[in-house]
């Protein structure tokens, strides 16, 4: 598939890298840490939705509420990733990898809220 929008591409390739974390995770925890699985593939899936929803906004506050919505959500699985890195559900290299691609859209979507409230 094959797209000019690389933000919305780049949150569907983490959404997907995100659903298949939480499908190795699963195996590995307990009913108690499952919590962290279910707020994980939440946040690091909404991202890419909040995306799709602000392609058709109602109006120029809507589009920077929906990508401000997203940030949140990139944000959120920021703090989600670095608790499973530190608490050893995954390794310095998965987690490097993850934050890495989770940074990058913060800095998009960042972009974008920035840019797009400075075009009066």
């Amino acid at each position: 598939m094959k797209t000019d929008n690389i933000v919305k591409q780049k949150s569907m390739d983490f959404a997907v890298r995100i659903v298949n974390l939480v499908k190795f995770l699963v195996k590995k925890m307990t009913f108690v840490e499952q919590p962290i699985c279910t707020q994980t593939i939440k946040c690091g899936t909404s991202i890419g939705a909040n995306i799709r929803e602000a392609e058709h906004a109602e109006s120029r506050d809507d589009f920077i509420h929906k990508m401000k919505v997203a940030l949140k959500e990139a944000n959120e699985a920021d703090f989600w990733l670095e608790l499973l890195y530190k608490t050893e559900y995954i390794n310095q290299q998965q987690y490097e990898s993850l934050d890495k691609d989770c940074k990058e859209l913060n800095k998009l979507l960042t972009a974008i809220v920035n840019t797009t409230k400075g075009n009066n």
